[in-house]
């Protein structure tokens, strides 16, 4: 007797029990089914697949950094029981960034092999560019130097494909179009070391928003902008104060 196929229903009410529970290698399964089965994902489903990986690869980039920063203070140890610990402590380093490396390359494909290709022209299409920066960001800020430029490179692609897109398709003030703004400034202020380029991009992206702020939006809409504004003036708060500093001491 053949399989059920599981219903559209069935696989978001399974995505949404993951999700409660934190199980969110469970939620990236339920929503690859439905990518598998149904194709495209609504906004609702896309939204969950984002919050999986989101939570997935936060918990690893945090452990990896922890990690990372016990393997240079024991490295800066000059004894042999301390050359002992640096090696068990890169030990577990390595595998961290094996399954964060394995998580970043799995949405991408995921997004080259299914999402990209049913992606509307707009806010779907930006949302998920935007996605594949991001991982290749994630990607970038950690694996050895001799890959760390592809990555680099890939991400800025991607990246500027979006921005390019939004800059067309959506309003200035539209919740993905600011994600990305702050998410690409970050690319330029993190990965590229450019502060003075993150703080045009943000500013940019910052000015428009507010020149265009008005009533017509729902609230949630203008909860999530106003959200991310907020972060997005706070960043170039640091980032105006970090060039301020450079040029003092230069």
């Amino acid at each position: 007797m053949p399989a059920r196929i599981i219903s559209r229903e069935e696989y978001l009410l399974l995505a949404k029990v993951a999700e409660e529970a934190e199980r969110y290698e469970d939620l990236v399964a339920q929503i690859k089914g439905l990518t598998q089965t149904y194709g495209a994902l609504t906004i609702e489903e896309r939204n969950l697949l984002s919050v999986a990986y989101k939570n997935i690869t936060n918990s690893l980039r945090s452990s990896w950094r922890v990690v990372d920063s016990m393997e240079k203070l024991e490295s800066s140890r000059p004894s042999a029981q301390s050359k002992h610990q640096v090696s068990l402590i890169r030990r577990q380093r390595v595998r961290i960034e094996k399954e964060l490396t394995d998580a970043c390359k799995d949405i991408v494909k995921l997004l080259n092999d299914s999402l990209l290709a049913t992606a509307k022209a707009g806010e779907e299409t930006v949302f998920y560019y935007k996605l594949k920066g991001d991982y290749y960001r994630y990607l970038a800020e950690f694996v050895q130097q001799q890959e760390r430029s592809r990555y680099s490179d890939l991400s800025l692609a991607a990246y500027k494909f979006a921005y390019k897109h939004a800059l067309a398709m959506l309003e200035p003030t539209h919740p993905t179009r600011l994600g990305l703004a702050l998410n690409f400034a970050v690319y330029y202020h993190d990965v590229r070391k450019s502060p003075e380029r993150a703080c045009h991009l943000g500013k940019h992206a910052f000015d428009e928003a507010v020149a265009c702020l008005d009533d017509s939006s729902s609230m949630q809409v203008m909860r999530d902008s106003m959200m991310i504004l907020q972060l997005l003036r706070d960043d170039l708060v640091i980032w105006s104060s970090e060039m301020q500093r450079d040029g003092v001491s230069k």
